[in-house]
C-alpha cells in the first residue's frame, strides 16, 4: 500500500508528521478558543438575564 519513496523517505514521512502535527494544534486551538468564546457569551448572556 505504501508506494516506494526511495532515497526521499525520510524526508516525504517527516513532512507528512509535521503537517499532521500541524493540524493537531489548529484544531486544538481551535476548540479551545471556542470554548473560551462560549463561556464569555454565556457570561453575557447571563448578565443580560439579570437586566430583564
Amino acid at each position: 500500500m505504501m508506494p516506494e519513496l526511495g532515497k526521499y523517505a525520510g524526508a516525504v514521512l517527516s513532512s507528512y508528521a509535521v503537517a499532521l502535527g500541524l493540524l493537531a494544534v489548529i484544531v486544538g486551538l481551535s476548540l479551545w478558543r471556542a470554548a473560551r468564546v462560549k463561556r464569555a457569551l454565556d457570561a453575557v448572556e447571563a448578565r443580560q438575564e439579570g437586566k430583564r
